[in-house]
């Protein structure tokens, strides 16, 4: 029973500790009822970005904002460099204030190192460009079509001081955001949970739905193996992603519901196995509230898990192509149908072995009365 209670207090601990350490980015709330899906706190000049990906017309809006004190006499930027990870050849918006309390804010491509950040087109459409001042933080609004078969993208971003209304050259170090590493730590936290609660964990489900149709305890089993392989490597892939979202693998990444969501299932994954081991006896009454609660949380998680797997496909949109998505779709699918023919099989031989039953029962009494008589 001790062990039980430190399970749980351990499981309270860490979902607390988790919730108390939800990054800046995640808690801001725009003006006007703006949302954005995703969002990353940039590791310097006190600057978030803020993103939503439209994938059928290819174009991504954006918000970057900034807090400083002397806001009002500087400027900010934020770039997209389409072909290198350097300053030159990206392609910018530019922010500031005015002297007379307005804002300005255009796109100005960068072509060399020397630039005055003057106004321009980018090489890509840009729309809805804007920006505002609230208190010592600007905020800067645009979207953009990004090039055709764009898989990542390398952004920068920057401030300097004004001087009449007139960027100057910023302090000589550059900013680049160093991201391969973080996204190959995303790529293994997407594997992980696709493989372990996306998909194992369904297949354990249907392994303990239709293998009571035959004989044998093999079926029990494959589901225990099934469920707690899926769980480790879930739990293994969560891990992950709590260290991305706290920062711990790069600069932070906000992930909204997705990461709350999946959070949840490492609660409700550890409260199946703990009540699944803690099960009661098959001649026990109480057996009929365990397969009732076993079976409706398993089928929630699996729910709640095939819809997480899909929110964070959306979310690293700009770093894989469809053919992930499409895979797992057709697995899961895969597995439908074969759960569905399976349901099938075992609903006739519930029926033919009801009739058959029926009808040694109509032969045992019809012998029996000629018997009597």
């Amino acid at each position: 029973m001790a062990s039980k209670s430190f399970s749980f207090a351990f499981l309270l601990l860490f979902f607390l500790c988790t919730f108390a350490a939800a990054e800046p980015c995640d808690n801001h709330r725009f003006r006007g009822g703006k949302t954005f899906a995703s969002c990353i706190d940039l590791p310097s000049l006190n600057c978030s970005l803020h993103w939503n990906f439209h994938s059928l017309t290819q174009t991504v809006d954006v918000a970057l904002r900034q807090n400083s004190v002397d806001q009002k006499t500087r400027w900010m930027s934020w770039a997209i460099n389409p072909h290198s990870k350097g300053m030159v050849g990206s392609q910018a918006l530019v922010a500031f204030q005015k002297d007379d309390g307005t804002m300005v804010t255009y796109t100005s491509p960068i072509t060399s190192y020397a630039t005055q950040l003057q106004k321009g087109d980018l090489s890509f459409p840009v729309n809805g460009v804007s920006s505002i001042l609230e208190g010592n933080e600007m905020i800067m609004f645009a979207t953009l079509a990004l090039p055709a078969n764009t898989t990542t993208v390398n952004h920068l971003w920057q401030e300097g001081p004004l001087v009449g209304n007139v960027p100057r050259m910023h302090p000589c170090k550059l900013v680049v955001d160093k991201t391969s590493s973080r996204n190959q730590w995303k790529v293994v936290h997407g594997i992980l949970c696709t493989l372990g609660w996306g998909f194992l964990m369904p297949v354990g489900a249907s392994i303990a739905r239709h293998g009571k149709q035959w004989p044998g305890t093999a079926w029990f089993r494959a589901h225990v193996f099934s469920q707690c392989s899926a769980f480790l490597i879930g739990l293994a892939g969560g891990i992950i992603g709590v260290l991305l979202w706290l920062g711990a693998l790069g600069a932070r990444i906000g992930g909204g519901i997705h990461q709350y969501i999946g959070i949840t299932l490492l609660g409700l994954g550890a409260i199946q196995g703990i009540v699944g081991y803690c099960r009661p006896h098959k001649e026990d009454k109480k057996r009929v509230y365990f397969n009732i609660f076993h079976c409706s949380l398993g089928y929630g998680t699996i729910g709640l898990s095939i819809a997480n797997v899909f929110l964070g496909f959306h979310m690293v949109h700009l770093m894989i192509k469809a053919w992930p998505q499409v895979t797992y779709i057709a697995a899961i699918s895969l597995l439908g149908t074969i759960s569905l023919i399976l349901e099938g099989v075992g609903c006739w031989r519930r029926t033919t072995k009801g009739k058959l039953i029926a009808l040694l029962t109509m032969m045992q009494e019809d012998r029996d009365g000629h018997i009597i008589a």
